[in-house]
């Protein structure tokens, strides 16, 4: 196989792999490509999606953020206790409380040179005992001065979900930043090769910041987005999400080691781990237990495969 072929197949593997899905679907359900399905699974992984694509900026500078799941949590129920002083001011501050504690793992990562791992692993288990214990376990419910912030999470506009909706224009504004802003070259620098950036005169500890705060900033705004749909701040939401966002971005193609990928590929492979999972459903036949076997099997395949296809890019 080609260099050529072998940075085609890494680029596109998933977008094919998409469509292949999407044909399957539409042969054998009948209700596979009803209007009511297909934005059910777009509304479904809205929120998952906002916190890929925080978790694309953090992977393509070489980190990675564990942390994301337990920031869902952490928004949303900041959200819910605020929401009597208004939907703004909820969605403000569970989005703020969130990028505050993506930008302390960008610090402790950058200036004080700890792992990733470690650092967004402590991040993931205080993060989620905080919510547990500011709620003492229980739901918070949203108030009755928020009514704006349940349209956030509920409302449509033109028959499209706004949880959908925000999804597209976030995933629009990251495919800018990365493709045509300085940022976005600085990311793909820093993951490329931190040392070499360094050597360069990047900023490469305020950008591993800004890219921490950024996930955290996405993971903020769905938490506030669940929080708003389901009328409650839950502090055990979330549970689990960081592992689907980092499986969200390696299916779509970017390289965990960094450098290599982009907004767009974490938004096909947000699509395709969707569908797959959909058709899961339709099928009725396998439990959500096999469901998390074959989704932790799908994701070892692709990791394997991409290895070997970046071995042989590389050797040409």
């Amino acid at each position: 196989m080609g260099a050529r072929a072998v940075s085609l197949l890494q680029r596109s593997g998933a977008l094919v792999a998409l469509v292949a899905a999407i044909v399957v679907g539409a042969m054998r359900y009948y209700d596979f490509l009803t209007a009511e399905n297909l934005l059910n699974v777009l509304r479904q992984n809205s929120m998952l999606g906002l916190v890929a694509l925080g978790m694309t900026f953090v992977i393509l500078t070489g980190g990675i953020d564990l942390s994301v799941g337990s920031l869902v949590a952490v928004a949303g129920v900041v959200a819910a206790r605020l929401s009597p002083a208004g939907s703004l001011v909820a969605l403000v501050c569970g989005i703020a409380a969130a990028a505050l504690l993506g930008l302390v793992n960008g610090v402790l990562i950058s200036k004080v040179r700890i792992q990733p791992f470690i650092v967004t692993l402590a991040m993931m288990i205080a993060a989620r005992g905080a919510a547990l214990a500011a709620t003492s376990e229980q739901s918070v419910s949203l108030g009755a001065a928020a009514s704006g912030l349940a349209w956030l999470g509920r409302g449509d506009v033109g028959g499209l979900p706004v949880p959908v909706l925000l999804l597209l224009l976030a995933y629009l504004v990251g495919w800018v930043a990365l493709r045509y802003t300085r940022f976005g070259r600085y990311v793909f620098a820093i993951g490329d090769s931190e040392e070499a950036a360094r050597l360069m005169g990047l900023p490469a500890d305020r950008i591993v910041m800004a890219t921490y705060a950024l996930s955290g900033a996405l993971a903020g705004l769905a938490g506030v987005i669940l929080t708003a749909r389901l009328g409650a701040g839950q502090p055990v939401a979330a549970t689990g999400w960081e592992l689907d966002a980092i499986a969200a971005v390696v299916v779509g193609g970017t390289l965990l080691s960094g450098g290599q990928g982009g907004a767009g590929s974490t938004l096909i492979g947000v699509l395709l781990l969707g569908v797959i999972f959909n058709l899961f459903n339709l099928e009725g036949t396998i439990t959500p237990w096999w469901q998390w076997v074959m989704r932790g099997a799908f994701l070892l395949v692709v990791v394997v495969v991409q290895g070997r296809l970046q071995r042989r890019e590389a050797h040409g």
